[in-house]
């Protein structure tokens, strides 16, 4: 074992970071890779098998230079044993036509291969070896090749000449390593006690770390989830169980909790480097997201000072958040969002959206593209994945995109236009199938379309690189990029996906839909070495076990709330039924069980509604008979801005009375989860209905297939997603130790078996109320205790 600090690095990233310069161009550039690039790839190795072309060769190269133990790794695309000698070949593939592209068209593909034929020439004692460079036009299937010899003595002082460029970033890590793990090591919990439960969590969490394991809690509200996730993840690190934490969540409010830990943490002497990911059409400076250099001033001349901005960054901060992103890239004049991309390399935890880890479209390809690495994932809010995941693993086009499209090309390019005319022939087959009771359905891909979707890709993409500004070019940029999702969403496509074409709203959609995407998250999770799936909701812990990608060995904790139960009351008026077929009935008795709960006790309330459907009408009888009461509602669409305006409504201000607001809002909704009114803040749910999905097709075919699978297809489908919207809006209302409140759950369902099996432990004990004099009177009973314990 060598004292020595350790750096890992790949040969391209060492390439690409150190030897890039110029611009951000968004000038279309062929994402042959993913579908093309590897076609190009074998074709160029199966035609020289018996030449003596060996195809993808491991190299990896270790060895101790100016105090550090390096460790250099990548994979040739080909060596080949000629008569001369030893040839190293770098495949590239382009759209380019082959005359653009000369012996000096790229530094960095020739540098890439030097640092292949360096490790290879001195691993096998070569005094000389060749480099080739090896251009496949994807549209022709013409190569061009550039090939040079060099000598060993060559190659190594190329080689050292990197490395020596790169010292100072080698420096810089191991320095901060140094200090970062002193710091954890001296951190003492930043609290002065643990909670109930949070020290069981933390102590979970660092044993899944260090056994390299799944972890799935349910952790009440209160317990402190994201202290007790990043604490012992934190710990681990110094022990040196993990090299770099994510923290992954749904929402921006749950990202600035984190940001606030890691504040808290630094106060008592954290030294911790954390960068927070903001989408790039949030972030982007300009008022449209053009990223080339004639549209923005940022993208120009980009890679020439975002290296001196990363370390200038590094060196005067910790905690990288989303303003002082933006303020040093205003500073050095680079582009934020590429910015902060490039930061997650150098921080010891990233905070960013699920899709950045999980995701195939957009995932983090410099941490995961090569099976992952030494990563901790810490997934908040985990019972929201089991949807995005299904979004993520889906895809769907449209026929009346091939229509309009084609009309538009049929002057200007026959080619294109041919290609989606038979796109759209196909589309009206397909419409014809699902014309009886609009949908038609197959266990298979579709094999048929999935050609002619890959010609129109090929005549798409060649097209684009060719015709940057042209009227016509963001229309078919959009429709290319929907077929590459379509096109790669069909590589993963197996018994846990169906194919399904909808008429609807005048136009036909076919969708390569994901019923499971338990195995591609748990094939995703397989890019990190440990995964903590943790939220207050989490229940039935089983199901989200098994549909987030669990195994059998998986670990899994359901912890106690640290709150007293004796501050909630919880009321269940099981004698009212909600059920679709009943509820224009219930309108004005829902209303008045709204106004009997007010009247017990001033204060912020919130009712939460099955659909907007329910919630309006209840809304306009409540208003109509009881005008006196400020009430405020949820619309469609809120953005963030009206969300702010929304809550503020009820957050007390300073040295006046609360007046006391109504709020009707939707369950699932923006406002039944990731909120957090404390104390006079909210005292009080209405819960109305059980929170079903609405009965769809989508879900119906999720509930077909889990009765295949394992006989609980009504349960996944729709009663454990449903449950757990209500166990979210009944989680607003008590929030600290001190709170105190209300939750009534309406609807007799509440009372069934199947439901109460769902309830947790918190919820018990509880009361049934048959009609409002009972809800009255609890309630008098819960105020008047409530008085008396102040």
């Amino acid at each position: 074992m060598t004292s020595q600090p350790e750096i890992k690095l790949s040969v391209r990233n060492l390439v690409e970071f150190m030897l890039r310069s110029g611009n951000i161009d968004s000038q279309f550039i062929s994402n042959a890779s993913a579908l093309e690039g590897t076609r190009a790839h074998q074709k160029v190795q199966k035609d020289n098998q018996d030449k003596g072309y060996t195809p993808e060769v491991s190299l990896k190269y270790s060895f101790a230079y100016e105090g550090f133990s390096f460790r250099i790794e990548g994979r040739a695309d080909g060596i080949i044993a000629g008569a001369t000698g030893i040839i190293v070949d770098e495949i590239k593939s382009t759209n380019r036509p082959l005359e653009s592209i000369d012996a000096d068209y790229s530094e960095t593909h020739w540098a890439q291969a030097k640092c292949y034929a360096f490790i290879y020439a001195v691993q096998n004692e070569l005094p000389e070896i060749s480099v080739q460079l090896t251009y496949f036009q994807l549209d022709s299937d013409e190569i061009k090749q550039f090939l040079k010899v060099f000598s060993q003595t060559e190659l190594t002082t190329f080689f050292y000449e990197l490395i020596d460029q790169y010292l100072i970033w080698a420096r810089l890590t191991s320095d901060w390593v140094a200090k970062r793990n002193a710091a954890i090591r001296a951190l003492d919990f930043p609290f002065a006690s643990y909670r109930r439960g949070q020290r069981e969590l933390a102590v979970a969490v660092y044993k899944t770390i260090a056994e390299q394991q799944k972890l799935f809690v349910q952790a009440p509200t209160g317990i402190g989830k994201t202290m007790s996730t990043l604490f012992p993840a934190i710990k681990s690190m110094a022990e040196g169980h993990t090299a770099k934490i994510f923290y992954l969540t749904a929402k921006t409010i749950v990202r600035e909790v984190a940001e606030e830990a890691f504040a808290k943490m630094a106060e008592q002497g954290l030294a911790f480097k954390s960068v927070t990911l903001t989408a790039k059409d949030k972030i982007c400076f300009q008022a449209e997201t053009i990223c080339d250099p004639d549209h923005c001033q940022y993208a120009r001349g980009h890679f020439d000072r975002v290296n001196g901005a990363i370390l200038d960054l590094l060196e005067q901060e910790n905690r990288l958040t989303r303003p002082l992103i933006e303020d040093y890239a205003h500073k050095h004049q680079v582009c934020p969002f590429e910015f902060s991309l490039d930061l997650t390399l150098w921080c010891d935890c990233v905070i960013c959206d699920y899709n950045y880890v999980f995701d195939p479209r957009v995932y983090l390809k410099r941490f995961f593209t090569d099976n992952g690495g030494d990563y901790t994932f810490l997934i908040d809010e985990a019972h929201n994945l089991v949807d995005r995941a299904r979004s993520m693993f889906s895809a769907e086009l449209y026929k009346k995109t091939f229509l309009e499209l084609k009309r538009l090309f049929k002057d200007s390019d026959p080619g294109i236009a041919k290609a989606l005319g038979k796109l759209n022939t196909h589309m009206i087959g397909l419409r014809k199938l699902a014309e009886t009771g609009q949908h038609y359905r197959q266990s298979e891909a579709p094999k048929d379309f999935l050609p002619l979707l890959l010609t129109f890709i090929n005549l798409a993409e060649a097209w684009l690189v060719k015709n940057e500004g042209n009227d016509s070019h963001e229309q078919l940029l959009e429709l290319y990029f929907n077929a590459l999702t379509f096109m790669r969403t069909a590589e993963f496509y197996d018994d846990r996906f169906l194919t399904y074409v909808e008429n609807g709203n005048g136009d036909t959609k076919i969708k390569l839909f994901c019923l499971d995407p338990s195995h591609l998250l748990g094939e995703a999770i397989k890019r990190g070495r440990a995964a903590i799936f943790f939220s207050a909701t989490l229940s039935p812990l089983d199901y989200f076990a098994e549909i987030l990608g669990g195994d059998p060995d998986s670990y899994k904790i359901s912890l106690p709330s640290p709150f007293d139960v004796k501050n909630r009351e919880l009321l269940i008026a099981d004698t009212i039924s909600t059920t679709f077929r009943n509820r224009e009935k219930t309108y004005p008795v829902i209303a008045d069980r709204i106004k009997t709960v007010l009247a017990q006790q001033p204060g912020n309330y919130l009712v939460y509604f099955p659909s907007y459907k329910y919630m309006n009408a209840v809304f306009e009888i409540f208003s109509a008979s009881y005008p006196e009461v400020v009430t405020i509602r949820q619309a469609p669409e809120m953005n963030e801005d009206d969300r702010e305006q929304f809550l503020a409504q009820f957050r007390p201000v300073p040295g006046t009375a609360p007046a006391g607001m109504l709020g009707f809002a939707v369950l699932g909704g923006i406002f039944s989860e990731g909120v957090d009114l404390k104390h006079e803040g909210l005292i009080g749910a209405i819960i109305v209905g059980v929170g079903l999905p609405q009965i769809c097709f989508e879900r119906d075919i999720i509930r077909d297939y889990f009765n295949q699978k394992n006989h609980a297809g009504y349960e996944y489908a729709y009663l454990y997603p449903g449950m757990n919207k209500v166990l979210q809006a009944a989680g607003r209302v008590i929030r600290t130790e001190t709170d105190r409140g209300v939750i009534v759950l309406i609807d007799e369902r509440f009372s069934s078996p199947s439901y109460r099996q769902l309830f947790p432990r918190e919820w018990f004990p509880h009361h049934r109320i048959r009609n409002a004099a009972e809800l009255e009177k609890a309630l008098q009973d819960f105020w008047a205790m409530a008085e008396s314990q102040n």
